[in-house]
């Protein structure tokens, strides 16, 4: 995905109009992070980094509401994975520039639908990442139960089934944005419709 506040407005709206997903899993590079950051909130104002064309946006969406949040319950999926000895933990700011600006628009268009993972430019431990994906997913299937505890065992063959009951429909789909594409590759295994964008900066 370019580093352009208004390109990046375009092709989240249309992809959303166009693919109508169920939910939609952004990724971005949390640089200097040693955990991952799980993403609540998105921030319709107070962007000031300018974009390469030189932009800075006074909103994502003209008369948005200020906070638009995620219906997946960051902090349930991260004590999940805290209880299992893993470093992931919520967040409250996705940081006021191109990452934050594509999760409001995407929790905006996809009716909160949406959820953002912050990576540790150290490594990406794919695992780790399939198995936050599965734990919003069952989740966001019954939000009533407590997460799932497969984060180990038969995770790729679980993971591939998800993602595939998910894909039979363009009601119940799932959209995956992306700015690694070592990533996408590796998830492409199990879901041949992922999205891949480039570098959102």
């Amino acid at each position: 995905m370019p580093v352009s506040y208004v390109k990046t407005q375009q092709i989240i709206r249309e992809l959303w109009q166009r693919i109508q997903p169920k939910f939609a899993v952004h990724l971005g590079i949390a640089r200097g992070s040693r955990v991952f950051l799980l993403e609540q909130t998105g921030r319709n104002r107070g962007y000031k980094d300018r974009d390469v064309c030189g932009f800075c946006p006074q909103s994502c969406v003209e008369r948005g509401p200020e906070k638009l949040h995620s219906v997946i319950n960051m902090r349930d999926v991260s004590q999940h994975f805290k209880d299992t000895g893993i470093d992931v933990l919520p967040s409250a700011d996705a940081g006021r520039f191109l990452c934050d600006f594509a999760y409001y628009c995407s929790l905006y268009h996809g009716h909160q639908r949406a959820a953002f993972i912050h990576m540790p430019s150290s490594g990406m431990p794919v695992p780790l990442l399939q198995a936050l994906i599965l734990t919003m997913l069952h989740q966001l299937e019954d939000p009533g139960q407590p997460a799932s505890s497969s984060v180990s065992g038969g995770l790729f063959s679980s993971l591939k089934k998800k993602l595939t009951s998910l894909k039979e429909g363009s009601s119940s789909s799932l959209m995956v944005l992306m700015i690694s594409r070592k990533v996408g590759r590796i998830l492409g295994l199990y879901c041949q419709h992922i999205l891949i964008s480039s570098n959102l900066g």
